[in-house]
């Protein structure tokens, strides 16, 4: 963490002297992280965790032991009876901390639906999300990139640009855009680490480890796309998830589209909704 936070304070000057577009001052940002990532980081840190949502830290602890064990069980009985009594003390810890996150998840009343939503997936296994679809034509479609051809084209069918939109008249439209750097630290600290990456690759949690280090690139960020009235390319993309909705799974207008963004796209429209509602 901290070799990433140098390498930005680093880079900051070179980096705020260069570019004279979104696009270029945008592709010099992702190279200064990516390098910082590449110096500073093991690839398994980025790797989401394998861990299911209810294990605790005796669960973790329990698993310890039993790695140790396993690796001494060849050398006798005694351990391989140890490796015996710590397996089922796992198993016991694993029921209690099962039965202690589910009671906690019913108690919030829906505010961790996430949580019990992505311990339900795991429970069901990893099952095709999308089975065999029915084309505009009602032809069968097996192929992974025919289905999601399918998909994009459905969603492209269906979507609404609103191309005449009325000016918006304000009584403060000559007020100055002025950055505020405790905004772009509050929504820092708020970003959580198993946040969806999007198109350009960044992790949620790198972002936030950047700290201070990394507020000015975000504030100049900001500056290029409110004062040009541009965002970078990258921006404008996003991985899109079809979540099937119900009823007949093979029928495409039955999946809804979830979008995943930059993170750093995201927070910027945070900062430029609350800079919109000002004026």
């Amino acid at each position: 963490m901290l070799g990433l936070q140098q390498v930005l304070r680093d880079k900051l000057i070179t980096w705020a002297n260069n570019g004279s577009c979104v696009e270029d001052i945008w592709k010099n940002f992702k190279d200064i992280v990516f390098e910082g990532i590449e110096r500073f980081f093991p690839h398994n840190f980025l790797k989401p965790n394998p861990d299911p949502e209810y294990y605790n830290k005796e669960v973790k602890r329990q698993n310890v032991k039993i790695r140790r064990e396993y690796n001494k069980r060849k050398l006798g009985e005694h351990y391989q009876a140890e490796l015996k009594r710590l397996s089922k003390k796992l198993l016991k810890a694993k029921r209690n901390a099962q039965e202690t996150f589910l009671s906690s998840v019913l108690q919030n009343e829906g505010k961790s639906c996430s949580e019990f939503h992505r311990f339900v997936n795991r429970r069901k296994g990893n099952k095709e999300n999308i089975p065999a679809m029915k084309d505009c034509n009602g032809g069968i479609i097996t192929d992974p990139v025919d289905k999601a051809n399918n998909l994009n084209n459905y969603y492209v069918s269906v979507f609404s640009c609103e191309r005449d939109i009325s000016d918006i008249n304000s009584t403060h439209s000559d007020k100055p855009f002025n950055i505020k750097t405790d905004i772009i630290r509050k929504l820092l600290a708020m970003i959580e680490r198993n946040k969806s990456v999007g198109p350009d690759g960044i992790p949620g949690a790198i972002i936030k480890m950047g700290g201070e280090a990394i507020i000015p690139y975000l504030a100049r960020l900001l500056d290029v796309k409110i004062n040009n009235s541009t965002i970078a390319r990258d921006w404008k993309k996003a991985i899109v998830f079809p979540i099937h909705k119900g009823g007949d799974r093979s029928v495409v207008k039955n999946y809804r589209p979830v979008s995943f963004n930059e993170v750093i796209c995201k927070q910027m429209e945070h900062v430029t909704a609350g800079y919109i509602r000002q004026v």
